[in-house]
């Protein structure tokens, strides 16, 4: 699922990035309680307001929501639109999204917990977890032949796959020969739908196990080689074949036990219950500037058990569920006085983990970092996590301003609109037009 998460402060001087951050470490009265109502909160954020306003009320998309919190305060929202056109229920933090690459962090975060915890190591081989991956064989050519192929030099490691340079493919990305394999030994990103529809449908032969997942990729090349290119891919859905082993659960069971009971996050699933599908929102496709539907809330595809819990791609989560995630981790790995992650767990997943010297021009994270499944800031964006997914959510956290937000809404493909280029922005203005005021 493509997806990408554009540094918060593009466009801004340094001057005024440092003068945001001392103003905010200087005290939280710049920006008082959060708990306003909805038109306080829209007076607050007026460029967001305005960004939720011209995509519903203009008619592009049914419905959209922003969740927006500062340090541990409860988060203040706006929202507009309906879950499904044509339907009266609204959009509010409760409805159902699906998150797509949004799980990616989620994942990389329970790696964390294994690595602080001292049963995982960052710079451990991956073979010593899942022995097949020991002597992998790599593209001579990337997305070229799969036969003309060269053993990889360097071993993939735990680091590798939390940051995507691992040398692995997508087959939404991929092409050539390379993609077809991916396709055809099912090695694919998530679900989106049980309609009909050509390039969106699951693969007869898919696997039934993350176990199954992880032996049928080691039997593939790599793309890249192992440290050396930030290539999106699905390493993060691997990891979670890293965190069950490891932890001796199941990849599913391990989240709810370690992250999302803690963190009191109870609408976040794999499989969405079938009591929840009355706030479940409908995901479209643009198509010539009209919304068509993709999966259609009563009969969604995720009312069903995915083949195995995708890593990289799989939970449905509300918008406050999700924030009490970013809560978390803007408090160190403590929320609600409960520790959850520990702090070294937190600063070290929300780090810039890529290895020496890799490639990322021309990639979606050109001129940033990358952490434990999301986007990390470098530079004037220091401080910034996070990442976005395939249905036009976005979500990060600013350590160093204190803020946190996400914008949830559902189409695809995600390029169709520049909202999740748009919202940090917006973000941005108003956290300016804020400090400007004080």
């Amino acid at each position: 699922m493509r997806s990408e998460v554009l540094p918060a402060f593009q466009g801004l001087s340094r001057r005024d990035i440092m003068r945001a951050g001392m103003l905010v470490g200087a005290g939280a009265t710049l920006f008082p309680r959060l708990a306003f109502a909805s038109a306080a909160a829209e007076a607050q954020w007026p460029a967001v307001t305005q960004l939720l306003d011209g995509y519903v009320s203009g008619g592009k998309l049914p419905g959209m929501i922003a969740a927006l919190g500062w340090g541990s305060a409860a988060p203040e929202s706006i929202a507009r639109g309906v879950e499904t056109k044509g339907e009266a229920a609204p959009v509010t933090m409760d409805s159902l999204f699906r998150v797509y690459s949004m799980t990616k962090p989620v994942t990389g975060m329970a790696a964390m917990i294994l690595i602080d915890e001292g049963r995982l190591r960052l710079d451990q081989p991956l073979s010593d977890v899942l022995p097949k991956f020991a002597k992998m064989q790599v593209q001579v050519t990337p997305d070229g032949s799969i036969t003309d192929l060269r053993p990889a030099k360097t071993p993939i490691t735990i680091r590798h796959l939390l940051t995507h340079t691992a040398g692995l493919g997508y087959s939404i990305i991929q092409k050539g020969p390379i993609k077809a394999a991916y396709e055809q030994a099912g090695i694919v990103p998530g679900q989106i739908t049980r309609l009909p529809l050509p390039g969106m449908q699951q693969p007869a032969d898919m696997p039934r196990s993350l176990a199954e997942f992880a032996d049928r990729l080691a039997d593939l090349p790599l793309v890249y080689e192992p440290g050396t290119q930030w290539s999106y891919s699905v390493a993060l859905d691997l990891l979670g074949r890293v965190i069950e082993v490891v932890s001796g659960q199941p990849f599913d069971r391990f989240l709810h036990d370690r992250i999302f009971g803690p963190t009191g996050m109870d609408s976040s699933w794999f499989q969405v219950p079938k009591s929840e599908v009355g706030r479940l929102t409908s995901n479209y496709g643009v198509l010539g500037g009209f919304v068509v539907p993709l999966d259609p809330a009563p009969s969604s595809i995720y009312l069903d058990p995915p083949a195995f819990p995708f890593g990289g791609a799989g939970l449905v989560s509300s918008p406050r569920d999700y924030d009490r995630f970013l809560t978390m981790l803007l408090g160190y790995g403590v929320i609600n006085g409960r520790r959850v992650m520990s702090e070294a767990a937190v600063r070290l997943g929300t780090s810039n983990l890529l290895p020496a010297g890799t490639a990322t021009d021309g990639t979606m994270i050109a001129g940033g970092g990358f952490g434990a499944g999301g986007r990390v800031g470098i530079g004037v964006d220091a401080g910034t996590y996070g990442w976005a997914g395939a249905a036009g959510t976005i979500a990060f956290i600013n350590h160093r301003v204190g803020n946190r937000a996400g914008l949830y809404t559902q189409y695809m493909p995600s390029e169709a609109y520049p909202v999740q280029r748009d919202f940090p922005k917006a973000v941005i203005a108003d956290l300016f037009r804020g400090k400007k005021a004080a």
